[in-house]
């Protein structure tokens, strides 16, 4: 059956601001306090994604900042800075003042696999930000576009050439993922990077790449309509969505590879603060909207505490960099 795609009506113009009344919606309402005491006062909240519009990242910031806005009658605003895989949004993010009213959705590839696909210091350490809540988490899947004859690895293995892989940039789960399987597999295999989800399905649909690794819920509409062919998931199960295809761990592959996101706020956020945003969050997590969001977008709920994605994050950091170098793999120039 088809899935009624979210997508199609939540993609917004960025930018776009939930300016809710105040009056409409009985929120907090004060003049505001540095201490956080009566945060969030009557000063709206801004969210920054660093990622462009319209993609997987966006679309959760602007489904969540409709809840969070409601639920503290404050207008919430959802701001596009794309550049470095995030990382130019994470570091204006952590020069505003911290009051909590500036956030960021933050992806989990830029704390736990940009590092080891680029030099030391060039990415932000998550340990210089609080972290109000984790969110979701998207798996990905290996598609090619049919007239390849591609419909599983082995297939890959067998093409008796040097395979193109399309990612989603450097330092990417798609990157990751692909790079894993073919070490794995002794596949001579070139990466293509682009800038995103959607140039790397566009590649993969127009046969400029062999194959790509992208997030299944940016993938399902083109699989559905038989316009791409799914190979393999990176996901620890079959999706019941895909069920007919097989997991990198039923090919006998080694591929622990996911995409991550959390709500981030500069370091020195009052406590009071945090504990107000975060209970906003927990309650849109728990509207019927976003829980239909999330189904509808294929993502897992992964809706822990800051230190439990902390420990998450900082674990899956260290999990990566020792695959990397058990399979001698390097995405890019880290030392």
């Amino acid at each position: 059956m088809s899935i009624n795609r979210v997508r199609q009506w939540a993609t917004l113009g960025a930018g776009f601001t939930l300016a809710l009344s105040l009056a409409a919606c009985g929120g907090n309402v004060g003049g505001g306090s540095d201490d956080g005491a009566t945060f969030p006062g009557d000063t709206p909240i801004t969210i920054f994604v660093g990622q462009d519009p319209g993609g997987s990242t966006d679309l959760i910031a602007r489904a969540l900042a409709e809840q969070v806005s409601d639920d503290l009658g404050v207008p919430v605003t959802v701001e596009n800075k794309p550049g470095a895989n995030g990382a130019l949004a994470a570091k204006e993010l952590s020069g505003k003042k911290a009051d909590g009213h500036t956030l960021m959705v933050y992806n989990g590839s830029l704390a736990y696999i940009t590092p080891l696909a680029v030099a030391e210091g060039q990415v932000p350490d998550i340990a210089e930000y609080e972290i109000v809540t984790g969110v979701s988490q998207d798996d990905y899947v290996l598609v090619t576009a049919p007239k390849s004859g591609f419909k599983t690895v082995d297939d890959i293995a067998k093409a008796g050439r040097q395979i193109t892989f399309g990612t989603t940039g450097v330092g990417t789960g798609s990157q990751l993922s692909q790079a894993l399987l073919f070490a794995q597999k002794g596949i001579d295999a070139k990466a293509v990077p682009f800038d995103g989800g959607s140039p790397t399905l566009t590649a993969v649909l127009g046969s400029q790449v062999d194959v790509g690794a992208v997030q299944l819920g940016e993938a399902i509409e083109q699989i559905e309509a038989g316009k791409l062919t799914p190979i393999v998931t990176f996901a620890d199960k079959r999706p019941t969505y895909l069920a007919d295809t097989p997991t990198a761990g039923e090919a006998g592959l080694d591929v622990p590879v996911q995409q991550s996101r959390a709500i981030f706020a500069p370091k020195g956020t009052p406590t009071a603060a945090i504990d107000t945003l975060r209970a906003a969050f927990q309650k849109a997590f728990q509207a019927e909207a976003y829980k239909k969001f999330n189904e509808e977008n294929l993502l897992t709920p992964n809706e822990v505490d800051g230190e439990e994605l902390r420990k998450q994050w900082t674990t899956s950091l260290t999990e990566y960099k020792s695959v990397l170098q058990k399979h001698n793999i390097n995405l890019g120039g880290a030392k």
